[in-house]
């Protein structure tokens, strides 16, 4: 009987730091997937700028768009630390800005032709590939790292040593759940 006991306590311990242990790893994933996402944000806001000079020379007038995307990036860029959910609000609107920058930009045949615009336009598709592919990647640890902090008998752990659940980054808009499309 006492080994018995003694097995079944040994069983207990040993479940509860490989739960521990894979709530600790989920976290981690969780933190490198905002990383990630962090990154790749980070890049588009710096191709904006350069970008951004190459389009004023040619839309000159076009003030109100330009001003849109300038103020979205600095919305994004002043939301560094926050939520996700604050930072896809944020990320929301400099999407939208953007992909209105690129239908303005489709009346001007000389800036379409801009080897230095059309440079741009290819490194931000990209960066915006790679920002999805962060967020699909993101929200697959916080999945992984929810499910275990709600699924029995893992929450006893979870709750014991406060892991908590993290939050997905999801787009609030359905508009700006597209890429913006660059088509010229």
């Amino acid at each position: 009987m006492e080994w018995v006991i003694l097995v079944l306590v040994v069983a207990i311990i040993g479940y509860a730091i490989y739960a521990y242990n894979l709530l600790v790893k989920n976290r981690q994933l969780v933190e490198e997937g905002w990383s990630g996402i962090d990154v790749q944000l980070k890049r588009r806001a710096d191709l904006i700028p350069n970008m951004m000079e190459t389009v004023k020379g040619y839309m000159g007038h076009e003030r109100e768009t330009l001003q849109a995307v300038t103020d979205a990036r600095a919305a994004v860029q002043a939301a560094g630390n926050a939520s996700p959910a604050e930072r896809s609000r944020v990320e929301g609107l400099l999407s939208g800005a953007l992909g209105r920058l690129f239908a303005v930009a489709e009346a001007y045949p000389d800036l379409k032709a801009n080897t230095t615009f059309l440079e741009f336009q290819g490194a931000l598709q990209t960066v915006e590939d790679e920002i999805q592919l962060s967020r699909r990647y993101y929200n697959g640890a916080v999945r992984n790292l929810n499910v275990a902090v709600e699924s029995f008998p893992s929450n006893f752990i979870a709750n014991m040593f406060k892991f908590a659940k993290a939050e997905y980054f999801e787009l609030e808009n359905e508009a700006d759940r597209a890429t913006p499309q660059v088509k010229f």
